[in-house]
């Protein structure tokens, strides 16, 4: 069987591409990095893709607001990515992926896509890169999620992470559709504030799925932790044989497959 291949959109400004397609080649897809331009002029086609991934970065050079220009093209100009994710396809948004598909109205899934929510600058005022402990919602259907243990680390890296929500009554829908796929957390499992919270997001939410489980955005890096070696304290870790980032990709792959 033929490896599947996944789009790894690329635009002005983006810069986590590379370690994105090396972590699919890892667990055996065929990972292809491909401009909006290509797509816009038909040298490309989405749905030739199995996967399709938005990595981090800064995309347009976040000129307006973070990932707001790259929003806009996908909903003039890739149109076809709303239907690749009505078809199941699994779509992966990383940090500034996160926010196009926010912006874009992918997430959270309400059906008409409306842009419901938005980032704003981290609560702390300055640009947060460092690792922080995240806890899996075991509930969430995604699919990039299963089998992952309750509690991982992984880094973060943004200036503008701080998720809001249009309403209150948009936090209890979330939940109960086990819309949120992460959150941060203190090192003991605890929903707390800064630095815990890197960023002031509502509810501690580090990422968040659609009901079907396939489309899933969130604001850390995967992709950065995909050998142990990459972890600051991996001396002391010798029992891992591979960064946990790894089985998201893993995950993908193995559903399509």
């Amino acid at each position: 069987m033929k490896p599947p291949r996944v789009l790894v959109l690329r635009a002005p400004g983006t810069n986590c591409d590379a370690e994105t397609a090396d972590s699919f080649r890892l667990v055996g897809a065929k990972a292809e990095l491909v401009s909006v331009a290509q797509i816009k002029a038909g040298k490309a086609k989405i749905m030739d893709y199995a996967i399709a991934v938005i990595p981090g970065g800064f995309s347009y050079g976040d000129d307006v607001a973070a990932g707001r220009l790259l929003a806009s093209q996908i909903k003039v100009h890739l149109k076809e990515l709303r239907h690749f994710v009505r078809l199941g396809r699994p779509l992966l948004g990383i940090c500034n992926g996160f926010q196009v598909l926010v912006k874009a109205g992918f997430l959270p899934a309400n059906g008409n896509g409306d842009q419901t929510a938005t980032f704003l600058p981290n609560d702390s005022g300055r640009f947060e890169a460092r690792w922080v402990h995240i806890r899996i919602n075991t509930q969430s259907l995604s699919l990039w999620t299963q089998g992952l243990p309750e509690m991982i680390e992984l880094p973060v890296a943004h200036g503008e992470g701080r998720l809001v929500l249009k309403s209150p009554r948009q936090l209890e829908d979330l939940k109960k559709n086990k819309s949120i796929a992460m959150q941060y957390v203190s090192d003991d499992g605890k929903l707390l504030a800064y630095p815990h919270n890197p960023n002031g997001s509502v509810f501690n939410i580090a990422a968040l799925t659609n009901p079907e489980g396939n489309c899933l955005g969130m604001m850390p890096h995967p992709e950065r932790y995909t050998h142990p070696f990459q972890h600051p304290n991996w001396t002391r870790q010798t029992f891992r044989k591979q960064g946990v980032g790894l089985e998201l990709f893993r995950n993908a792959v193995k559903y399509v497959s």
